[in-house]
């Protein structure tokens, strides 16, 4: 054999003998290598689950959260706000607007996530928890969704209604109101506010433009006995016609037409402590007793009165505080949080047709109210 042959042959055997070896370097005697392995790629991590329409969102006046709540299920989440929150508002966009003490939280209500909190610019003192304490208490959203209008409660002094420009998520201005402003409502063309003063007998319309306000007193079994007086407007709905409604005792319903600032007075049939006000899409008023406050208050209740004034009195269990309504006005959720001792921490769920009621575990003092 040639020199040249050998060099061939030798390099050929070389060939060979890489071509039969393993990844180790061991010959194989089996055939031919496997292809190298790739790298599995990873499952994708799974999106966050988002809000369904119809969830429930209260605010947990005893805590520093809202929680998230299924209507047939109970408690979906809870996301932190800030300490006592107490109303809150959710804009179209799914974004939720919570008066706490410490300023006005921002939640995400599509994937649960606290977006911000907005300081007030009134000074209130320190955080604290209870029903006298500082902060905001009533709050609204203009009906285009530009404006956020949260009621301060100021310790000892009149309120203030703080202005929040929803865009830069800042208080752009504020205007005096009357004392511990229990509940905030917007007219329905977006043109006044009205801040409902507790301890002051009294409705402040506020033009949003000018920012103008106007004083009506609301006081249908008169002033007497002063910030001791239980007989006190708290929450009030906004009728079609414009003008205000305010359950007072579940004996007088007091209509407020801000127009003229004349008050009428209509008979109620509870016969109880009230607090939370609505009106159902059809137009029905949702008023909550809380129950027994003075000697002869009947117990605790939901009274469904409709645009006629024809009552339906619904008996509750244990004291209550606000009131939501189902989209389809079928169903109404009654919060147990009540501003004052007796609170429990959940929701009563009442067919607003048959008068059937249960009771859902939810929050913790649950106050303030809203169906998603």
């Amino acid at each position: 054999m040639t020199a040249r042959a050998r060099g061939v042959l030798g390099a050929l055997a070389v060939v060979l003998l890489a071509a039969g070896c393993t990844a180790t370097g061991a010959a194989d005697s089996t055939g031919p290598s496997p292809p190298a392995a790739t790298a599995t790629p990873s499952a994708p991590a799974p999106a966050p689950a988002r809000t369904a329409q119809g969830t429930l969102l209260v605010a947990d006046f005893g805590s520093d959260t809202v929680t998230f709540v299924d209507p047939d299920r109970g408690t979906l989440d809870s996301v932190k706000v800030g300490t006592a929150p107490y109303g809150l508002v959710v804009g179209k966009d799914g974004r939720a607007w919570v008066a706490t003490a410490e300023g006005v939280a921002v939640v995400d209500t599509e994937t649960r996530e606290n977006v911000g909190r907005i300081p007030y610019t009134t000074e209130t003192g320190p955080a604290t928890t209870g029903e006298y304490r500082g902060g905001g208490m009533g709050i609204a959203l203009a009906p285009d969704g530009k404006h956020v209008y949260v009621g301060v409660n100021v310790p000892d002094r009149n309120g203030v209604l703080e202005v929040i420009d929803t865009a830069t998520r800042k208080v752009t201005d504020t205007v005096p109101v009357g004392r511990r402003p229990f509940d905030v409502d917007v007219s329905r063309d977006g043109g006044e506010v009205y801040a409902t003063g507790h301890d002051s007998f009294d409705v402040t319309a506020v033009r949003a433009d000018t920012l103008t306000p106007r004083r009506f007193e609301v006081a249908p079994y008169g002033t007497e006995g002063g910030l001791g007086s239980w007989l006190k407007p708290h929450y009030a709905a906004v009728r079609d016609d414009g003008k205000l409604l305010l359950p007072f005792e579940g004996e007088k319903l007091a209509v407020l037409d801000p127009r003229t600032g004349k008050v009428a007075v209509e008979p109620m049939t509870a016969d109880t402590h009230q607090h939370g006000a609505r009106l159902t899409p059809d137009g029905a008023l949702l008023a909550v007793g809380t129950g027994p406050i003075s000697a002869g208050d009947d117990d605790a209740s939901l009274t469904i009165r409709t645009a006629d004034g024809k009552e339906r009195v619904v008996p509750l269990d244990g004291p209550h505080e606000d009131v939501a309504a189902s989209r389809d006005g079928r169903t109404a959720y009654v919060t147990g949080g009540f501003t004052r001792d007796g609170f429990w921490d959940g929701i009563t769920v009442v067919d607003l047709e048959s008068g059937d009621t249960h009771r859902l575990p939810a929050g913790h003092r649950p106050l303030g109210i809203t169906v998603l």
